[in-house]
């Protein structure tokens, strides 16, 4: 009961760490690449393959093939070294570099050393300078990109009106669609759901850019906005219809829930409830559930945003 009100306040402050490297591949460095990337070196200025390269494309991590950069945030601050002002969200880490004045860069992946950040200098409108190693970084034109335009995944975590709520204002997800899952019943209805013997849970079906975020994105949101500790069902709202449960399309979607499951497990020392399963038919709920809190104008009373990683 504790752990659950501390849970609802919102008073355990922790900060953004992204935990899960399950994207990360087996990677052998150069001897010029490991004295940068590992021991936190600096290549000569004006050598590397980047710091003039102004080809359309991204720019990913040299270790484990993270989206650290676009090529629209790339400017020529003529240091000699690849520059951006900004950076994909939640993709770079900062920290009180070594010399103890600088912010070393980190891939937030892997920790891969990737420079410094700079503010002030007024190069461009934001002000900001990513100064960045071209040893740590990997370049993919624009038109070899085989990242899918959209993937699908599916969260239940109580009243799905409280959770797409927060799915919807997430940068990069394209639409959430209330509904119902998990049980045995043809098309089921919310007056059937509601009497918890359908074995389907209320929730929500997102589909995302992953260019923009990634699905390891949506399952901290998911564990940031609702209580995954409760085993009878989410806040005040009692029953099977509203137990915690991630879908998964794909054994990488599977990797990553059940890794994040882990870490709050063994790292924070949650009891998670959270139950992880193959995604199964998704019968859409009755239209006046969609977006049930943007037509109503308020927000939501059990699900609330609150840092845990």
């Amino acid at each position: 009961m504790i752990r659950r009100i501390l849970i609802f306040a919102g008073f355990c402050l922790f900060s953004f760490i992204v935990f899960s490297q399950s994207e990360m591949k087996e990677v052998k460095l150069t001897p010029l690449e490991k004295y940068v990337i590992e021991d936190k070196g600096t290549e000569h200025p004006f050598t590397g393959d980047y710091w003039n390269h102004y080809e359309d494309g991204s720019y990913h991590c040299k270790r484990c093939d993270a989206l650290l950069y676009r090529s629209d945030d790339k400017f020529d601050s003529r240091c000699g070294w690849p520059s951006f002002d900004d950076e994909v969200e939640g993709a770079i880490k900062r920290q009180t570099d070594a010399d103890g004045y600088r912010t070393e860069i980190l891939c937030a992946n892997c920790d891969a050393h990737l420079g410094h950040v700079f503010e002030g200098e007024g190069f461009t409108d934001k002000n900001v300078r990513h100064c960045v190693n071209s040893v740590s970084l990997n370049f993919i034109p624009q038109q070899e990109k085989e990242t899918p335009k959209t993937e699908t995944a599916i969260f239940a975590s109580g009243c799905f009106w409280g959770t797409e709520y927060h799915f919807s204002k997430k940068k990069g997800v394209i639409s959430t669609t209330v509904g119902y899952t998990g049980g045995d019943l043809e098309n089921p209805d919310y007056r059937l759901v509601c009497t918890g013997k359908t074995g389907h849970v209320e929730a929500v079906k997102v589909v995302f850019d992953p260019s923009l975020v990634s699905y390891r994105d949506l399952v901290v949101l998911f564990f940031e906005t609702h209580d995954f500790t409760q085993t009878n069902g989410q806040g005040p709202d009692i029953g099977t219809q509203y137990l915690s449960r991630i879908f998964y399309f794909s054994d990488a979607q599977k990797e990553v829930a059940e890794k994040t499951i882990r870490y709050l497990e063994e790292r924070k020392d949650y009891d998670v409830a959270t139950k992880v399963m193959p995604a199964v038919k998704f019968y859409d709920a009755e239209d006046y559930h969609q977006d049930y809190y943007d037509k109503k104008g308020s927000t939501p009373y059990c699900h609330i945003w609150r840092p845990i990683f």
